[in-house]
């Protein structure tokens, strides 16, 4: 459960950083396996050789990010949820990052799994679109999903929505679902980060614009919607300060400064990973864009206590 202290270290550490121009990282995210029983039509990162990487290295991988300054911790796959070794399983990387001191832990799943690992502070579940549009992204999944969320019980929820071309036109619906299901907090969107293979869902700038004015929309009128709303055009031109010093990605002993996708050429400037772009901006100092983020984190705050 996220409590008011972790949010006051963040503020403190955000202020700092702010003041004194730190470039310390804050967030950070590590990849325990590339396994996952899915195979998405947008996903070009999973299941290269389905491997679980060994508990030592996840271990070290932690520490390395800790050590650093990462008080957020983001647990990625593949599917995270399903890695093991030996006798570890994922409550158990979970239970490592508490003891060592992680402020807030939390998971990215496709939610075709239990929401059960004690510990999470925040699960986001990829929900990409209607029935349809999401099924045809992720196969027949979609009654899963909504299936493990009604069955999770104290568990904060935010729907994970990845916009690309076939789900453009569901935008409004997935912030409707938000707000309707049992256990959902809100939804955070992503623009489809086009890897090598999964360039034809890529958006075109026009899109990217239509889209953040939708989003942008539905903030106003009061959807439970995660995004920072004065960040949306900046994030749709691309035209956030890139790379994100305040994020790191970890992954069997090699870390990132803000993400994978600064090993393609050309691809970090087509990132849509909302995000990173997010804290970039706010830690640049733009200053609508750091009222809006003690909006809607003042929101999660307030609907994570009374879970």
């Amino acid at each position: 459960m996220i409590h008011t202290l972790p949010f006051l270290r963040l503020a403190g550490r955000g202020l700092q950083t702010l003041v004194w121009q730190h470039t310390r990282p804050l967030i950070g995210s590590v990849i325990l396996t590339d396994r996952c029983n899915l195979h998405c039509r947008h996903c070009a990162v999973s299941n290269l050789v389905s491997q679980d990487y060994p508990f030592e290295q996840i271990q070290a991988d932690l520490q390395a990010l800790f050590d650093r300054g990462c008080r957020i911790l983001f647990l990625y796959g593949g599917e995270p949820m399903l890695w093991t070794d030996g006798e570890h399983a994922f409550p158990d990387v979970v239970q490592l990052a508490r003891q060592m001191g992680y402020w807030l832990v939390n998971a990215v799943t496709n939610g075709t799994l239990p929401l059960s690992a004690p510990g999470i502070d925040l699960y986001l579940v990829s929900l990409d679109g209607t029935r349809e549009h999401h099924n045809a992204i992720r196969g027949e999944t979609y009654d899963q999903v909504l299936e493990t969320i009604r069955q999770a019980r104290n568990v904060p929820v935010v729907l994970y929505m990845a916009i690309n071309t076939i789900n453009l036109a569901d935008i409004e619906t997935v912030a409707e679902l938000a707000r309707s299901l049992t256990g959902v907090l809100a939804v955070s969107y992503n623009f489809h980060t086009p890897y090598p293979g999964t360039e034809s869902l890529s958006l075109s700038r026009v899109e990217k614009l239509s889209a953040s004015r939708r989003i942008a929309t539905l903030i106003d009128q009061g959807y439970p919607v995660l995004n920072l709303r004065h960040a949306l055009p900046f994030i749709a031109r691309n035209e956030a300060p890139v790379p994100s010093h305040q994020c790191l990605v970890a992954e069997n002993g090699q870390i990132w400064t803000c993400g994978r996708c600064r090993d393609i050429p050309g691809l970090c400037q087509q990132c849509g990973f909302f995000f990173a772009a997010e804290y970039s901006l706010v830690f640049a100092g733009h200053p609508w864009v750091l009222l809006d983020l003690f909006k809607a984190y003042g929101y999660l705050l307030k609907k994570v206590s009374s879970c």
